[in-house]
């Protein structure tokens, strides 16, 4: 599709496809077909309505919404504004869910009926709100709240103002490890930029049709699948949320072609039950990142699809990334031409071939990555040490320039000398094949540095022992990173978006009802 410098802005997108397209369907809902013009008509009756209540250019709009076609409406009618959309994860509540609306300066809040529970215990504390609009059966919460209907039913008439490619488009808030959520600001052409990436990594045309599963909420949903869906012209299946049992059965009903997986996704349809017709789907592609090389091979013969893999994080988007005809099961892939990268020590000095580093980027495109921690100027500055983009994430590379990830800076461990990839330990132990999944994070030795505590789900009607679990490692893991400690769970804690919440589980240490191989049950 070809992006002149006036649209290149979310909404510019949107309209040149409605211009184009007209009453081709682009969004399928629960069996519910929208066409270009139809959510592009209703993105500017949002718009109207929202200018009425006030909001201008630069102004924060909170969104706290479940996967539905308001929550497009919304986001693409916040964007004809200029205005900076505030997506909310919808599991938060209480003192972090305030500090987020309150942190990001957000003038309004558009809140699905759902979560407003959520909202009637922190309201008092809400004070920079003007508006609440709500949308499902009406919750007056207080005398600022209004029904979505009165900013939806309009003729979408607004007053447009000049929005560039390089003004703010959202506020993507990234889980905060020592200190509180940051939030990072993206400008419009940070997710056009992320769009053509994944478009090139995954071949996209407009014969394809993108399933999206993740919560909108999430930057992989709106970047990584909608924002390339649109782009490429292809059709798209907003489904409510990921369901590994209604999964391959929504992918035949609706001839879907690609999915985007984060997490562990893939271990999670790998490990249901065999049928017959597993390789007989309409999936080309899939893209996401973490695939180790037992599972993307197995996953692959299993289902008949291709795994193209990168990897990224909110702030920088996609530097590194594989394709259809460029793959190596376990890399994230080669470096982008859009950016610059290298992978240091402690010190800052560069580290040579296969030798784990942070990686450090900065691109070559111009607003291509985010433009601030929201009102955290020092952590902006911290970031941006040297003029290099600091990730916290350890990775290598191989003498083809092939990348690797290696673990987070910050779930690293270092147990009697040895340093220790919790992604690697996981690996292990995800590897028995009564274990569903797992996590591993470091807890205090009585030794000095870190013990190596894992964190186990079964899959269901599964049993194993720790003794089992441990004598299992030890054939096939070094030594030093056989865990010391077991902890088994029904579920382990994790975000809407499949990701383990770790900070919790380190929180809570060593359990009365943790296994340790060098005593016994505590």
């Amino acid at each position: 599709m070809a992006m002149t410098y006036e649209n290149r802005t979310v909404h510019g997108v949107v309209e040149q496809l409605a211009a184009q397209k007209g009453d081709k369907n682009f969004l399928t809902y629960e069996g519910q077909l929208y066409s270009y013009t139809e959510i592009n008509n209703a993105a500017g009756q949002i718009a109207a309505g929202l200018q009425k209540l006030g909001v201008k250019k630069n102004d924060k709009v909170a969104i706290m919404m479940s996967n539905r076609p308001e929550f497009l409406f919304t986001w693409f009618g916040l964007s004809k504004l200029g205005a900076v959309e505030v997506p909310v994860n919808t599991a938060h509540k209480g003192a972090l869910l305030s500090y987020m609306i309150n942190m990001s300066d957000s003038v309004i809040l558009v809140l699905e009926t759902a979560f407003t529970e959520q909202i009637k215990d922190i309201l008092p504390n809400l004070t920079k709100l003007r508006h609440i609009v709500i949308l499902g059966d009406m919750d007056k919460l207080d005398d600022r709240t209004i029904s979505y209907c009165d900013i939806s039913e309009n003729d979408g008439s607004y007053k447009p103002c000049l929005v560039l490619r390089s003004d703010p488009c959202a506020m993507m808030f990234t889980s905060g490890t020592t200190g509180p959520s940051k939030g990072a600001v993206v400008p419009h052409n940070y997710q056009l930029v992320m769009a053509e990436i994944i478009c090139g990594m995954a071949d996209y045309s407009a014969a394809d049709c993108l399933y999206n599963a993740l919560p909108l909420f999430h930057g992989n949903a709106q970047t990584l699948s909608t924002m390339p869906a649109l782009i490429s012209g292809a059709r798209m299946v907003l489904a409510k949320r990921f369901s590994a049992t209604r999964f391959w059965d929504d992918i035949r009903r609706y001839n879907c072609t690609e999915f985007n997986y984060i997490g562990g996704i893939l271990a999670i349809l790998l490990k249901a039950e065999p049928r017959d017709d597993d390789a007989s789907n309409p999936i080309r592609v899939m893209v996401g990142a973490g695939a180790n090389k037992e599972i993307f091979t197995a996953f692959e013969d299993r289902f008949n699809v291709q795994l193209v893999e990168g990897y990224g994080m909110s702030e920088i988007g996609t530097p590194l990334n594989t394709s259809p005809g460029d793959r190596r099961p376990g890399s994230c892939g080669t470096l982008n031409p859009g950016y610059q990268i290298k992978l240091v020590d402690d010190d800052g000095e560069e580290v040579g071939i296969d030798t784990p580093g942070e990686l450090l980027i900065r691109p070559l495109k111009d607003h291509s990555m985010m433009l601030e921690y929201y009102k955290m100027p020092e952590k902006t500055v911290e970031a941006w040490q040297n003029l290099w983009f600091h990730t916290g994430d350890y990775l290598r590379r191989d003498k083809d320039d092939y990348y690797y990830f290696v673990d987070r800076k910050k779930d690293a461990l270092r147990r009697r000398g040895e340093n220790i990839s919790s992604f690697e330990v996981e690996q292990g132990v995800n590897s028995h094949p009564a274990v569903l999944e797992s996590a591993a994070v470091a807890v205090k030795s009585e030794l000095g540095e870190d013990e190596v505590l894992v964190c186990v789900a079964l899959k269901k009607g599964e049993s194993l022992s720790a003794a089992e679990l441990i004598h299992y490692c030890e054939k096939h893991m070094a030594y030093f990173m056989v865990p010391r400690f077991i902890r088994f769970m029904t579920v382990l804690p994790k975000t809407p978006t499949e990701r383990v919440q770790k900070y919790r589980l380190r929180e809570e240490g060593v359990t009365v009802d943790t296994f340790d191989r060098e005593g016994h049950l505590l």
